[in-house]
């Protein structure tokens, strides 16, 4: 980075939004993926929408590539600078712009903390029902880059079902905006829905509005334990199959009801193979009568004990144990390897079996836990880095299972994305057919390949300065 560089972009942004020394670099040369780290060669920090376009401007006359990031806490490699160039930090564009109380909408930049915008909405008695893990910290254009989940996207959806509008800046510096409050809008194609989920490689988001909802009016909250995990598989699936669709449908392995006991003392059973958490929402007369037929289904394929919430306090205490899952298994060793192999629901049951006969065969610690109902399940291996043998035997675990999930109509990504983590899967998956289209929209977004290069597709080549 010569100092002419680094000189415009400070007369860009001013100095204390361009970081350009070594020690400043290294906490954005990675995000929350293990074994991936690659060094940035400057972070800016834009302010406002107009600087994001000047940024992008800047970087087109100097060829750097452009690294979307907001908080950094990624789980596939996606706001990592694999090619060097800058990285393009958003979280100081983090104005909550306004709570829409008559169209239900509400207007965020991009930078906003997720559980601070639901929070937003919930003083306005609005409802904001997207909610991955890392809500705490994680901003709503990393949510829309990846198309985050959570606990409650089973019955709510994901974060493409709340987008209505987008704003940023395409890869020529070009300005747009997709979408408005309009319920209906069929005009033109939706640029917004190839935007979610894009990863950074097609645009700069800004500035999103989302759709709110009425929260809803009760919950009931029942936990389930098993003695063995398939039939907690089987469970999950009669569930569906009786037409219920609860608000929360959640899975614990033995080994991660440990790990959470063991972090958070609430009293889970060590002794059971598995747990599903619980929750039905809406109408206090309904939530009654679905909590009923749950208990129902639960005692007819066998739970061991089934429970019920005894107030919202105990409730919120069960949920909040359920977001520790991944927290409470990363103390156990130095390297947390998560995935989020998704399948069809009926196949829950044979996807736990093939996770066990697959950590066996490779020697490996496996923690599962997910979004049961989703079918999205989050195989962690618990290893050590720095043992090559381990993580060449957690990698080929990997591998033997997408191979499995892929044989059954499954997908290597529900929610994390695929970034630099799994590029190789992802022709695996839809083709070379599929791949090529999605080649063909990066370039007619992002004519220089200098958005978010090496991301989703495994071209080595993209975007770099060589």
């Amino acid at each position: 980075m010569t100092k002419a560089t680094l000189d415009k972009l400070t007369e860009l942004l001013g100095a204390t939004n361009v970081l350009h020394e070594k020690e400043d670099l290294l906490t954005f040369s990675y995000d929350a993926t293990p074994e991936i780290q690659h060094l940035p060669d400057v972070v800016v920090f834009p302010t406002t929408s107009e600087q994001v376009i000047d940024l992008v401007k800047f970087a087109r006359e100097e060829g750097l590539p452009i690294v979307p990031r907001g908080s950094g806490t990624g789980l596939s490699g996606g706001s990592i600078a694999v090619n060097g160039g800058m990285v393009l930090c958003l979280t100081r564009l983090n104005k909550i712009l306004e709570i829409d109380e008559e169209n239900l909408t509400g207007t965020v930049q991009a930078g906003v903390i997720t559980l601070d915008f639901f929070n937003a909405a919930s003083a306005k008695g609005l409802f904001y029902p997207p909610d991955p893990g890392s809500q705490k910290i994680s901003t709503l254009g990393g949510n829309i880059a990846e198309d985050a989940g959570g606990l409650r996207g089973l019955k709510y959806g994901v974060t493409r079902d709340y987008v209505m509008a987008l704003s940023g800046v395409l890869g020529d510096g070009m300005p747009f905006t997709t979408g408005g409050k309009s319920v209906k809008d069929v005009a033109g194609y939706a640029l917004k829905d190839l935007l979610v989920g894009s990863e950074g490689t097609l645009g700069i988001i800004t500035e999103a509005t989302f759709k709110l909802v009425p929260p809803p009016q009760a919950k009931r909250t029942l936990l389930a334990y098993f003695k063995d995990i398939r039939t907690a598989g089987e469970a999950v699936a009669s569930i569906i199959a009786a037409k219920i669709i609860p608000s929360t449908l959640e899975i614990m392995d033995n080994a991660t009801i440990k790990c959470v006991e063991d972090y958070a003392n609430i009293g889970l059973p060590c002794e059971m193979a598995a747990l599903l958490l619980i929750e039905v929402d809406g109408h206090p007369a309904v939530g009654a009568e679905e909590a009923d037929g749950v208990k129902a289904v639960l005692h007819k394929v066998g739970a061991a004990e089934v429970h019920e919430a005894a107030d919202a306090d105990h409730a919120a205490q069960l949920a909040a144990a359920r977001r520790t899952a991944l927290s409470a298994l990363a103390r156990v060793s130095p390297t947390t390897l998560l995935e989020d192999a998704t399948v069809p629901r009926s196949r829950l049951a044979d996807t736990f079996d093939e996770i066990e006969r697959l950590g066996e065969k490779f020697n490996l610690k496996v923690g599962t836990f997910g979004h049961a109902g989703d079918g999205n399940l989050h195989p962690t291996v618990l290893c050590d880095e720095r043992n090559r043998d381990e993580m060449e035997r957690a990698h080929a675990f990997y591998h033997e299972l997408y191979e499995k999930v892929l044989a059954w109509g499954g997908t290597v990504s529900g929610e994390h994305g695929i970034g630099l983590a799994k590029r190789d899967y992802l022709e695996k998956q839809i083709g070379v057919g599929g791949v090529n289209i999605m080649r063909r929209i990066k370039h007619s977004f992002d004519p220089g390949g200098l958005l978010n290069p090496g991301k989703i597709f495994n071209d080595a080549t993209e975007g770099s300065r060589d």
